[in-house]
């Protein structure tokens, strides 16, 4: 089962989704962070993918997908990358299978 949860900043109001679980060909969506474009991005990595296409079993050497930066790292689902502000898990959660 996999679960997608929004966040929102307690300061700038900036929203952004979280995905958690496995999905059916048993990829994990990661969340990155990137300082250029001051956005959160979503890769997908491993599973059958990422057993055909090396370059897709883990985030190293990635991009982020808005802008191109090389500088992307893992969102540590605390900060706010538009104002460095506290970003808190809203009610709205959903699920599937």
């Amino acid at each position: 089962m996999s679960w997608k949860k929004t966040y929102r900043c307690t300061q700038c109001g900036y929203e952004a989704d979280d995905y958690e679980g496995r999905g059916l060909f048993r990829q994990e969506i990661v969340s990155v962070s990137c300082p250029d474009c001051k956005s959160i991005q979503h890769l997908v990595v491993g599973g059958i993918i990422g057993d055909v296409a090396p370059s897709f079993s883990s985030g190293v050497g990635r991009l982020c997908l808005h802008c191109g930066s090389d500088r992307i790292t893992l969102w540590d689902h605390h900060t706010c990358p538009r104002c460095q502000g506290e970003m808190k898990a809203t009610e709205k959660i959903e699920f599937w299978t």
